[in-house]
């Protein structure tokens, strides 16, 4: 109960003697220290805020400008053409004033407005060369001289040293389509399903995961590899709060994406409603809240204003895992409400999580900055079947078991008993490029900069004086224990439906399809269709994601892969057309996705526009056939692509057994196939296909095999004098021991 007393500041009962009063001193240290941080925060976020505000000018130019008139007034020329003169005419009379120190007064004011107008000029033009997109249609590797003037004025209006938020007030707004030129392309093509408003299950229909390095555990201890990526993840946060993390861009250019994502990554939940959800995000939270076999943990990560040291992370995570106390009544399960049906947890959380004890275990839990789980299962690349387990890994970090994650945090890590991690990503408060960067540093630290010593712990000492970590307590009545089992009926039925295989393709990957001069995406794309083809005999909508962050607050849009250019090639193929022919149909389908591609990232793109005007439709009570039917066709083939953004994080030439095996997400359609893709290096690609058991006409190992075959005909279909001795994993057996 020592914890218990110390929570609270000062104790005073009356007596007949007097008051008593008693003072916890540690209590007040803490309140100090957190009244201090919060300061801090405030401090540094005001800082932040002005060189946010002057940008791309910096407070220091200020001075400059005003230094810069003043030393005109002594030359006895006159740059304000008489403003400064007029400026001082109405300036309060004063006698302690004199005239000269009216003149200086006049030029910091005329020199601050000139200051104010050249930012806004800067400003201003930045926002209009950031609307340029002609820079992205171009011929790859050619560049007119409209781009490079272009790029080189990006160059000079974008500043020195930007923080992370410093771009979005010159970033264009997203522009919609006239109508005519929406039909003009969409005659033809349905509209994706919006999930937003759905009331089924988030899990496995919305979340996505992200995997472990894909052949190296940097130590097989649990509370070690859990103690240097937590760590990881504060530093970036703290980091994510000073605005240090360098913008984002597209990779290889200047050109900036807007980061109002990054502002939800830490302390967010989504919130269940009866009619739609809400994403909660609250300013701080200095813990976390771990799951270990039915029990729920509060873990503070800050001891007397000072984030623990990877050690004592670790340190606190063993005592979590030695911990004999058991679970509350009906507590094991209790994560399966964030699994199930959103209206069915609404009411319970209404019901019975609005009050007393289960309204602040609950809290505890939405509050911290992010949720973990401790598994007692070891996952990752072993056994005598590698492929079987990486599906199993993959199906676990997608849902586990269904109650032991809780699905409405921003994300989610679990911790393997063997030393591998993952993590599990709620999907409406940002896309997955945005948590794959925070995955990438906190891989990179944990292994890179952090470290283990020879005993595989974490590195440094530990304060064992550390108050252990507070179990929560929960008071859970039967008739929510009901509802609890009936979400995890719910989820349960759909875990088990997902079928799940990942492979790693070593036999060739970028560097040998550039040299084919054509774009990796595109060629992979279009071996999809041609893989899809093969195994259904027919084509189906096709859905790519792609970002349309280059505006501000851009997210996502549509691009339809399956296209008349695309259904011409595979056709051809598969009719036994001539190569020459094939090879001019596949160049004329890759040419096509890639300005289709183009478009939707600049805001060209059809689908969202499309959701825009039915929306206004349901608004208006006006029906739309023809929205109905756009809105009626499934996408059978989800794809996506999951691009490595720090590359300077990873060493792939000297150390490429360092690399994440990227991440997935459960099919949309009951009858189609969703799959990921990550594009590593020169030489490897992964693949992460999901379809449902459910469907007798899918099967996520099959057509993983469909693909296999679909990239090597397209390889030898471009290169027909070079013979297909790449195949590395059929050929030379050697190569996955050595990895």
């Amino acid at each position: 109960m020592a914890e218990a007393h110390q929570a609270v500041a000062f104790q005073f009962t009356v007596t007949p003697e007097g008051i008593d009063l008693q003072l916890s001193h540690q209590a007040l240290t803490e309140i100090y220290l957190s009244g201090m941080r919060s300061w801090k925060k405030r401090i540094i976020r005001l800082k932040n805020s002005v060189i946010t505000g002057v940008y791309p000018a910096s407070p220091s130019s200020w001075l400059f400008v005003v230094i810069a008139i003043l030393a005109t007034m002594y030359t006895r020329s006159d740059p304000s053409m008489g403003l400064i003169a007029k400026i001082q005419e109405h300036l309060p009379v004063s006698q302690s004033m004199s005239t000269q120190c009216q003149a200086v007064v006049s030029a910091v004011l005329f020199s601050t407005m000139l200051w104010l107008l050249l930012i806004f000029t800067m400003r201003l033009c930045l926002k209009q060369l950031l609307s340029y997109h002609r820079w992205m249609f171009e011929q790859h590797g050619k560049m007119s001289n409209t781009t490079k003037v272009w790029v080189a004025l990006v160059r000079i209006f974008s500043g020195r040293k930007p923080l992370l938020y410093s771009y979005q007030g010159s970033l264009p707004n997203l522009p919609v389509p006239t109508i005519k030129d929406t039909v003009k392309r969409v005659s033809d093509w349905w509209e994706e399903y919006v999930y937003l408003r759905g009331r089924g299950p988030i899990m496995v229909n919305s979340n996505y995961y992200g995997m472990d390095f894909l052949y190296v555990t940097p130590t097989p201890i649990q509370a070690a590899r859990a103690g240097n990526s937590i760590h990881a993840f504060f530093l970036y946060r703290r980091k994510l709060n000073k605005e240090e993390i360098k913008p984002s861009r597209i990779p290889g250019t200047v050109i900036p994406l807007c980061a109002a994502q990054c502002e939800r990554i830490f302390n967010t939940t989504r919130i269940p409603g009866e009619e739609t959800d809400t994403v909660q995000h609250w300013q701080d939270s200095d813990y976390i809240v771990v799951y270990h076999r039915g029990r729920y943990f509060r873990l503070r990560v800050y001891q007397a204003g000072r984030l623990l040291s990877p050690r004592e992370i670790e340190f606190q995570i063993q005592r979590i895992l030695d911990d004999p106390i058991p679970a509350c009544k009906g507590e094991t399960k209790l994560g399966a409400l964030t699994a199930g049906d959103r209206i069915p947890w609404a009411k319970a959380r209404a019901k019975y999580f609005n009050s007393g004890v289960n309204k602040r275990s609950l809290d505890c839990i939405e509050r911290a900055a992010f949720f973990v789980t401790l598994d007692d299962d070891e996952q990752g690349m072993m056994g005598d079947d590698p492929e079987a387990s990486l599906d199993c890994y993959a199906k676990s970090l997608l849902h586990g078991k269904c109650y032991d994650r809780w699905f409405d945090k921003s994300f989610s890590v679990v911790y393997y008993k063997n030393g591998k991690n993952g993590i599990n990503g709620e999907h409406s408060w940002a896309d997955a490029p945005v948590l794959a960067h925070l995955w990438e540093y906190t891989l990179a630290t944990d292994s890179f900069h952090l470290g283990y010593n020879a005993e595989g712990h974490c590195k440094g000492e530990v304060d064992s004086s550390l108050p252990r970590p507070q179990k929560l307590n929960w008071e859970i009545p039967p008739e929510c224990e009901e509802q609890i089992s009936r979400s995890l009926a719910v989820a349960q039925a759909l875990a088990d439906d997902v079928d799940f295989h990942v492979f790693p393709f070593r036999d060739f990957g970028k560097g040998k399809i550039k040299k084919c001069r054509v774009s990796p995406d595109g060629f992979i794309q279009t071996a999809l269709q041609l893989a899809y083809y093969r195994e259904r005999r027919t084509f189906c909508l096709t859905y790519e994601a792609s970002m349309t962050r280059l505006f501000r607050e851009g997210r996502t849009e549509t691009v339809r892969s399956c296209t008349n250019e695309s259904s011409a090639f595979v056709r051809a193929l598969e009719g036994g057309e001539a190569a020459d022919v094939c090879r001019r149909l596949f160049r004329t389908a890759a040419e096509k996705h890639q300005l289709l591609y183009r478009m939707a990232m600049t805001g060209a793109g059809i689908d969202r526009h499309l959701f825009c005007l039915y929306v206004v439709s349901k608004y208006l009570g006006v029906e739309s056939p023809f929205l109905n039917k756009v809105l009626s066709e499934p996408w059978r083939l989800s794809t996506s692509q999951t691009p490595v953004q720090q590359v300077e994080l990873f060493d792939m030439v000297n150390h490429p057994e360092y690399i994440s095996c990227g991440g997935g997400f459960g099919p949309v359609a009951d009858d189609g196939y969703g799959v990921s893709y990550c594009v590593l290096g020169d030489n490897l690609i992964n693949f992460h296909i999901s379809c449902k058991h459910s469907c007798p006409d899918t099967d996520a190992r099959k057509f993983g095999a469909q693909i296999r075959k679909a990239l090597h005909d397209l390889i030898q279909l471009l290169n027909p004098n070079q013979k297909d001795s790449n195949r590395t994993e059929e050929s030379n057996p050697e190569v996955k021991k050595d990895l």
